[in-house]
């Protein structure tokens, strides 16, 4: 019974920041459109345009904000993962020249560009995977995310291949919705605060509302601006902070094939659909074109299967590193120092370990 309650907490605790903005978004409704729009604009005119200018707004907000929370991660194709047989014989090496054959032989039918500093493919001790191009372990999903950007607690799920899109259409429209919010109530703000204008509990809805609208979006326009930024740049955060690794060595804009080519990537190439949160990403999230090899197919490994369920990991939160760096067996060491280059461990020769 305990252990089952423990679980019930942690979950709860997870999805506390969601259930948090998710009351911000129901109090600024009321406070909007009853307490400002309806029952304190002057006029019949503005009352209409401030509704039917906000309701737009937090609807694709709000859509985009759900697209984010439930969209599941995709975890490599079954090809890149290691049959029992392979898995144990690659752990219980004790020799490194024979454990990189091991990888090296079975990687050599796998679409994989990306290397650990030492050449290696990057294997995945807890999956028992070698890992696709742009893939990461997630400590607190407990799985190997294709093209993993990050874990956000405000989402309470990864952001990768399977929700990027709808990750930065939440920023915008929230940015959007904080802008309108804070803009429209700024005259009753100045009223009110002067003293003027009417009294009683709205005035107080509409002064808070006006102040969170601006702190949340002060914040929001550096993390929407840097995740544009990282998108035109075909670059995930954790690319941004450590550069993926080729056989030619580490390089941040590996796959950058220009800016309107890596804005279709994420977006898609239909128009019309940019800025509706439904996925047009192009791809598979598994192979991507880079600038070694940019006629790589995006279809190469076919459609990958989605997660049908997580488990409770170690609570990592965003911006802290969520890659899983836990690991304890042979395998585990060495091959995040390849990989991260980490030169404040000294190994020997224990074999390659999963990053």
């Amino acid at each position: 019974m305990a252990p089952r309650v423990c679980i019930l907490c942690c979950q709860a605790v997870k999805w506390a920041p969601v259930v948090f903005i998710s009351a911000i978004v129901g109090w600024s409704y009321y406070a909007y459109v009853v307490q400002m729009a309806i029952l304190t604009a002057d006029t019949i005119a503005e009352k209409i345009i401030f509704l039917v200018l906000y309701h737009p707004i937090l609807f694709l907000f709000v859509w985009s904000y759900y697209q984010t929370i439930f969209a599941k991660a995709k975890t490599p194709p079954k090809e890149f993962f290691l049959s029992q047989t392979e898995w144990q014989q690659l752990e219980s090496e004790t020799n490194e020249n024979n454990q990189r054959d091991k990888l090296n032989n079975f990687a050599k039918k796998l679409p994989i560009q990306n290397r650990t500093i030492a050449g290696f493919p990057r294997y995945c001790e807890k999956c028992k995977c070698v890992k696709p191009d742009r893939c990461h372990h997630c400590s607190v999903c407990s799985i190997c995310v294709l093209k993993m950007d990050h874990h956000c607690p405000w989402v309470n799920n990864c952001v990768g291949f399977h929700n990027y899109k709808y990750f930065v259409l939440f920023l915008g429209y929230a940015l959007l919705y904080c802008i309108y919010v804070a803009v429209s109530s700024l005259k009753y703000f100045i009223s009110f605060w002067s003293g003027g204008g009417a009294t009683g509990v709205g005035r107080f809805h509409i002064l808070f509302l006006f102040f969170v609208a601006v702190m949340f979006g002060i914040s929001l326009i550096s993390l929407f601006g840097y995740h544009i930024f990282l998108t035109v740049h075909n670059r995930s955060t954790l690319e941004a902070f450590r550069a993926p690794i080729f056989q030619t060595g580490a390089d941040k804009d590996g796959f950058s094939l220009g800016s309107r080519a890596n804005f279709a990537e994420v977006f898609g190439d239909k128009k019309s659909h940019w800025f509706l949160p439904i996925f047009t990403s192009l791809g598979d999230g598994v192979s991507y074109a880079s600038r070694l090899q940019p006629t790589i197919s995006y279809n190469t490994m076919g459609t990958t299967p989605r997660a049908e369920t997580t488990n409770l990991g170690d609570g990592v939160t965003y911006p802290t590193r969520t890659v899983d760096l836990d690991s304890d067996g042979l395998l585990g060491q060495r091959q995040r120092w390849m990989e991260e280059g980490d030169t404040e461990s000294s190994y020997e020769n224990k074999g390659i370990e999963s990053a």
